[in-house]
């Protein structure tokens, strides 16, 4: 038998709700980013404490992107097809690899919780896929290997300028809520023309002068080409374009 209410449990007619169901999870990431959280994480610290120089190197000639890989000077074998997805999960140092980490968990939890652990994971390759395409494209002779999911990241960034930085009322919070913007509209924000631009020149900037604290140079090149795929290509793998139709 249930204990009743004191006057001190009751506000404004209404009882209270449990401090153990109204108590807000620390970590409260969908399992798919947790998941590449992880697996980022994991592979740096093989990296930077299991394996010998020359196994990192020779890791890094198989999982990394290299662009004169495809320049028809050599064979291409498995990690020709498997390194355009596996550098993502690589990077170059601490400073590289937290700073993606808070950014995939700030823009890929409300991205993952909208599309769905599948189709989620195919946004996530299919961006970083575009994101070496341009940097093949600007360097395709380049020598030295790309690592690092900030392409795919950028991808996440591109599709959360889609829903113009829209607040869920409901909660009180940023949201990818309802249909994502019609191009028009999109381009008619200022709020999202601003971002736009803030994005480019930063990229830019970091690109062409470097990063405090980031080892080697910045890819924007691969920036851009994951930002634009997620800016254009959200329709294709948002599992709520059947009941929101929206246009590009």
């Amino acid at each position: 038998m249930s204990e009743p209410l004191s006057p001190s449990d009751i506000e404004q007619g209404e009882p209270r709700e449990p401090e153990e169901q109204r108590r807000e999870p620390v970590f409260n990431l969908p399992p798919v980013v947790l998941a590449v959280i992880g697996i980022c994480v994991a592979v740096y610290l093989v990296q930077a404490y299991l394996l010998t120089d020359e196994q990192d190197l020779s890791l890094l000639i198989r999982a990394a992107f290299i662009p004169i890989r495809y320049s028809g000077r050599f064979d291409l074998d498995f990690y020709a097809f498997s390194s355009p997805f596996t550098y993502a999960f690589l990077h170059g140092g601490f400073a590289h690899l937290a700073i993606n980490m808070v950014w995939l968990a700030a823009f890929g939890s409300p991205l993952a919780n909208r599309f769905g652990a599948f189709r989620f994971s195919l946004f996530f390759a299919a961006t970083g896929l575009a994101a070496v395409v341009l940097f093949w494209a600007v360097h395709p002779l380049g020598q030295a290997p790309l690592v690092g999911a900030s392409g795919a990241i950028s991808g996440m960034m591109g599709a959360a300028a889609r829903f113009g930085f829209r607040i869920d009322r409901s909660h009180g919070k940023a949201a990818f809520a309802g249909a994502p913007l019609p191009m028009a509209e999109v381009f008619r924000s200022r709020g999202v023309v601003t971002f736009l631009a803030v994005w480019m020149v930063i990229n830019l900037v970091t690109g062409l002068i470097g990063a405090p604290g980031v080892d080697g140079q910045i890819a924007w090149e691969a920036h851009i080409g994951g930002f634009v795929a997620g800016f254009f290509g959200l329709r294709f793998f948002d599992r709520r374009q059947q009941a929101d139709e929206f246009m590009v």
